[in-house]
């Protein structure tokens, strides 16, 4: 994905295109059926008794500003829940939730629509064949409200909790990482080692503190070609970076302008950012499991099911071969990049857990009972750390836990797996 499609995506995920968009279209819809006017028969105009679309405008107009007033303030609503039973990281994908978008931008269209039909027969500019169209385009607004409605009530029901919010959270987790699957190193050569860069490359800094949040590339590969040299990517997307780190290493020399060209194709931002850091949709539901646990909310049902969801997330990878073609893996040839390494994911997501419910033995249980399920994955690298972090939550579990009981319910739960080993 180059540069400037990564930014045309972001903005057109956001709220005020698709209402801006939606606006544009209800002013051109109210606007074009004086056109039309002139091709529909006066008799079938006076049959219909189209002077009832005045008083339908009307209605739409003050019923839709208040619809949008109350899903904007039922919105704002979830958002804060969110924020608080689950986590601030979380709440990025409720805002960014495109039902909510269409809802809303089909309010504030319809009421825009309502307000310049309004304006429009008030200056008289309708004849008694341009109101027949208005009033045809206002039935069909008026069916569509209905549906939008229907499914917006059901969806406000839901908008905000606790278990919408972590599917939500495995849903774009599970997407980055089927799309990293698919291009393990972002369409680059493998870098394995930092080790294979070689020693006189020349290291490219970036100009300000942030997280890597896209990568272009396309760009980066067209540069490698144009100058006749190999780039190695140092920081992928999710890297905390500052100008004292390289994020990318070069064959040999180049001026100022070609080094920020080099710069320009990687998009820092002030947080992560879900599209191209599949490890983020990890650390997002560890702190959703870890608040769960805190002393202050106590719902170790909640940790549970986040610790189901990672599993299902993490089983994405045991089947990596399956989502990629040799076609697609490599697709620039001069630029070089590291893989995600599953050792990292492991540990975003099930450290924080196995720390915050050490004390807990179905939260130690839970967990035995979820790295045995992966071991059995038959991944030769999810195996290793699936015993290892069994091991690490035994021990983690019988320094914390008070009863004898619950410590032997949890070395039954391990001996299986750490018996494999």
């Amino acid at each position: 994905m180059s540069r400037w499609y990564w930014y045309l995506s972001q903005t057109i995920g956001s709220l005020w295109f698709r209402a801006s968009l939606y606006g544009v279209v209800a002013v051109i819809t109210a606007l074009v059926s004086i056109y039309f006017s002139r091709y529909v028969p006066e008799n079938i105009s006076h049959t219909i008794g189209a002077d009832a679309v005045d008083s339908i405008l009307h209605i739409l107009a003050s019923s839709m500003l208040a619809v949008t007033i109350f899903s904007v303030s039922t919105m704002v609503s979830a958002y804060s829940a969110a924020t608080t039973n689950v986590t601030p990281r979380a709440t990025r994908l409720l805002i960014e939730d495109k039902l909510s978008h269409k809802a809303l931008s089909t309010f504030l269209g319809t009421f825009i629509y309502s307000i310049v039909g309004i304006i429009a027969l008030q200056a008289g500019i309708y004849g008694t064949s341009g109101r027949f169209i208005l009033y045809l385009v206002t039935i069909v607004i008026v069916v569509i409200i209905i549906f939008t409605l229907i499914r917006w009530i059901e969806y406000l029901s839901r908008l905000g909790r606790v278990g919408e919010t972590i599917l939500r959270v495995e849903e774009a987790a599970i997407k980055s990482l089927q799309e990293r699957m698919r291009l393990p190193y972002m369409g680059a050569v493998h870098l394995k080692s930092p080790e294979d860069i070689p020693t006189d490359s020349i290291s490219i800094f970036p100009n300000c503190v942030g997280y890597i949040q896209h990568i272009d590339m396309g760009a980066l590969s067209n540069f490698a070609e144009e100058h006749d040299l190999k780039i190695y990517v140092q920081a992928m997307p999710g890297t905390l970076i500052d100008p004292g780190l390289p994020i990318a290493y070069i064959g040999h020399g180049i001026d100022a302008e070609d080094q920020k060209a080099i710069q320009d194709a990687f998009i820092i931002g002030k947080e992560r950012s879900f599209r191209q850091d599949p490890r983020y949709g990890l650390v997002v539901l560890s702190e959703i499991a870890t608040r769960a646990l805190s002393p202050a909310v106590n719902d170790a049902g909640t940790a549970i099911q986040v610790i189901g969801v990672g599993l299902r997330v993490l089983s994405e990878w045991a089947s990596r071969d399956q989502h990629v073609t040799k076609d697609e893996e490599i697709k620039y040839r001069r630029v070089y990049a590291p893989s995600l390494k599953i050792k990292d994911m492991f540990e975003d997501f099930f450290a924080p857990i196995a720390e915050a419910g050490a004390g807990i033995s179905a939260i130690g249980i839970r967990m035995q009972k979820a790295l045995l399920a992966l071991d059995r994955t038959g991944d030769p690298e999810i195996k290793r750390l699936a015993r290892q972090y069994a091991e690490t939550g035994v021990q983690r579990g019988l320094l914390s836990l008070a009863l004898t009981s619950d410590k032997a319910l949890l070395e039954k739960s391990a001996s299986i797996l750490i018996q494999r080993t």
